[in-house]
């Protein structure tokens, strides 16, 4: 049979065993405007893109995951760009 796991750690004996409150604690504790959590975070798009699977040569994948971070970004930026040069999308 598994064991849980406790939950929390053990509790303190002496009160000067607790951790220190230092800036660190208190940038990760939640914050609360009267009774409501200010939730933290990157904020929810107005419109989230859909997951698609695509199939790609691979010598154009490559050169596209070259350019570095944010490469499925561009891609939907030159796609975006293709389709209003062809006058599909306004």
């Amino acid at each position: 049979m598994n064991a849980s796991k406790r939950a929390t750690p053990k509790s303190w004996v002496d009160p000067d065993d607790a951790p220190a409150l230092d800036d660190a604690f208190f940038e990760r504790a939640d914050e609360y405007h009267d009774q409501v959590l200010v939730k933290r975070g990157r904020p929810k798009a107005a419109a989230t893109k859909e997951p698609v699977k695509l199939r790609l040569d691979p010598d154009v994948l490559e050169a596209l995951r070259a350019t570095g971070d944010g490469w499925q970004t561009r891609i939907n930026d030159m796609l975006r760009a293709s389709l209003v040069l062809a006058g599909r999308l306004g």
